[in-house]
């Protein structure tokens, strides 16, 4: 049984900041947790949105009417970036501290909108990580539903998922008018699923679509604008030429991109390998973002070599860490041979293959094998 709370690792900074995150992953529980006391605003409310919209100086003046130096919470405020102009005087005028959620950063990102010039930082919350669940991590449950908390706290998840897929669609796409083809937007979400782990080429996935080009190249940005998916770089050595140019497509949630497909029965082998790699690549964000794992990160794959490649290449300065992930529990010399490739780049300290097996191994050529317990303790403890 799921508990009703759990503790996040993400720290509040200091000053104010944007809280971005996917609807459901516990921004408003952690933000209530954290600012108990602070003055809340939620634009998701329509009573207030609408008061807001029609008279921005409504918004002024419940600011003017708190004292200053106080906290303020604006919750989903993507839906009027206006509102900022406000926020902005605020913080210069009245020392006030803010709080800014949002479940996307699409509209904050037009040309025209006050982002407050440096006077907010940037925060990301994520889906649950074990760390946070503790005792109640179980892989099969994260590969088969995924850990957004408002998912894996209720009763009945194959149900929440199917409908949270809809409310996506609803209250983050068409409501906020983000296409102008809702269907054809519902038509890309299971083709785009298909592609997590994958290479995108926005031309072919155009084609699968039944879409033009420039529309799905849209329809990918509106997946990261609202922080379901993102796109990891291939690993370029220096200014050359990318050694494959096409970026890799990861959800962040196992359970989101099952849901967007309509698979929600126990993975299948074929569907284990791309669900475990995109819940490492999942892990690795998370991590950068809450502790600074590491500066920048990329997949690796040569051009010479079709079928080598390494799944994660996190940058450090001028060191390297090549992170593979395989979903099988014995681990054979096939699943070595990206990180035995990579093996002479300038920089590299360390290869590490994270898999579902019992104990800890190095070959002798030096690849770590981790079980995915080890890999989870060296993250905590920022030792990997």
């Amino acid at each position: 049984m799921a508990q009703s709370f759990y503790p996040r690792l993400l720290t509040a900074p200091k000053q104010s900041f944007f809280l971005f995150g996917p609807r459901g992953c516990g921004k408003s529980t952690w933000v209530r947790s954290e600012f108990p006391r602070a003055h809340r605003i939620d634009l998701l409310d329509e009573v207030s949105h609408h008061r807001y919209l029609t008279h921005v100086g409504a918004f002024a003046e419940e600011l003017r009417a708190l004292p200053a130096g106080s906290t303020v919470v604006v919750d989903e405020v993507q839906r009027l970036p206006q509102l900022l102009n406000e926020v902005h005087r605020a913080i210069e005028e009245r020392r006030m501290r803010f709080i800014l959620c949002g479940s996307s950063a699409r509209k904050l990102k037009q040309q025209g909108t006050n982002l407050l010039a440096g006077r907010a930082l940037r925060r990301q919350m994520f889906p649950f990580l074990p760390a946070e669940l503790g005792a109640d991590f179980d892989l099969e449950t994260v590969l088969t539903h995924g850990s957004l908390p408002v998912i894996w706290q209720s009763p009945e998840r194959k149900e929440t998922l199917l409908a949270y897929v809809r409310m996506y669609l609803r209250e983050e796409i068409q409501a906020e008018a983000l296409v102008r083809n809702l269907p054809g937007f519902a038509r890309f979400l299971p083709v785009a699923a298909l592609l997590h782990g994958q290479t995108v080429n926005v031309a072919s996935l155009a084609r699968d679509a039944g879409a033009q080009r420039t529309t799905v190249a849209s329809y990918l940005e509106i997946l990261e604008d609202t922080l379901l998916a993102f796109r990891l770089p291939a690993y370029s050595a220096k200014l050359r030429v990318r050694e494959k140019r096409h970026p890799k497509l990861y959800w962040v949630d196992a359970g989101i991109v099952r849901a967007a497909k309509n698979q929600l029965n126990p993975p299948s082998p074929e569907e284990r390998g791309p669900l475990f790699e995109g819940w490492i690549a999942g892990l690795l964000q998370a991590y950068r973002e809450y502790r600074g794992l590491f500066d920048d990160w990329f997949y690796w794959a040569p051009a010479e070599a079709n079928r080598t490649e390494v799944d994660f290449l996190l940058q450090r300065g001028r060191k390297w860490l090549a992170v593979e992930a395989k979903s099988a529990a014995r681990i054979d010399d096939d699943a070595l041979r990206g990180l035995r490739a990579i093996g002479d780049l300038k920089g590299l300290e360390r290869r590490i293959l994270v898999h579902p097996g019992q104990r800890p191994r190095t070959t002798t050529d030096g690849i770590e094998i981790w079980p995915v317990s080890h890999f989870l303790r060296a993250l905590d403890t920022s030792q990997l």
